[in-house]
């Protein structure tokens, strides 16, 4: 399979390792000092972008490549409230494709479906309260994370008691805390905290007076979101339209 890079940050680099060594070919590579090689045949001759920039890139990055009839494959985040709705139009009404996480963990997509089940279970059980904590390394801009607000959004879908996700508590780099906001008992409240070099924890924790329930996922590294972000493009080089893990993954 031919894939084009958007991005070539860590991220980007480590995609390019795994897709090698799967088998594939990288023809393009465009990072912020090459954005004219978007126009190109060597991009246009992708199957696959496979993207990872900014947010206020992203949304950018995909009609560049929709121009091109070459499909993507994004984790970027932050583009959705402001343009979801058009690319959504995009994929459904003019054929292009965009296979779009916030997160392409195998073991986030299992941490996922757990999550999701664990609360259809606990709506029944009003005497626990949901939150969420999530840490991520120093470099990453914003919070919460676009993986636990999918993971909220979850929550939310199957707990009645909830209606919204709020971030609560911000920890910065230097270890100062700020409570950004008190939660109402509607919100779900979720705390972002900054450390080193953290490639993402995220817990959900249900509480009462009588115990403490909570799952976790902790990535060791970033090779497992490059993973996944490659069978993503695999699949993606096979189907059409606007795709998510829970296409991919049948759980």
């Amino acid at each position: 399979m031919k894939i084009a890079l958007i991005g070539y940050g860590k991220m980007g680099k480590m995609i390019e390792s795994i897709a090698k060594a799967r088998g594939h070919n990288i023809v393009c590579i465009i990072d912020v000092n090459n954005l004219q090689d978007f126009d190109s045949e060597a991009f246009a001759s992708a199957d696959v972008a496979i993207e990872f920039t900014a947010p206020q890139a992203a949304y950018g990055n995909y009609l560049k490549a929709f121009e091109k009839n070459v499909k993507v494959v994004s984790g970027s985040t932050g583009w959705m409230k402001e343009h979801g709705d058009d690319v959504r139009r995009m994929c459904t009404e003019e054929g292009k494709t965009l296979f779009w996480a916030s997160n392409f963990s195998i073991g986030v997509a299992i941490f996922s479906a757990v999550n999701r089940y664990l609360a259809k279970i606990m709506n029944g059980f009003s005497q626990y309260d949901v939150t969420m904590e999530e840490t991520h390394h120093i470099h990453k801009l914003d919070h919460p994370s676009g993986t636990a607000i999918t993971l909220a959004e979850e929550i939310i879908e199957n707990i009645d008691r909830k209606e919204s996700w709020s971030l609560g508590k911000l920890t910065d780099p230097d270890g100062n805390t700020t409570v950004e906001h008190t939660p109402e008992a509607q919100e779900l409240s979720i705390d972002s905290i900054r450390r080193d070099e953290v490639p993402g924890i995220h817990t959900v924790t249900y509480n009462s007076e009588a115990d403490l329930i909570s799952i976790t996922h902790d990535a060791h590294s970033r090779q497992g979101f490059a993973l996944g972000a490659v069978l993503a493009a695999e699949y993606t080089a096979n189907h059409n339209g606007l795709l998510t893990i829970s296409d991919m993954f049948k759980f």
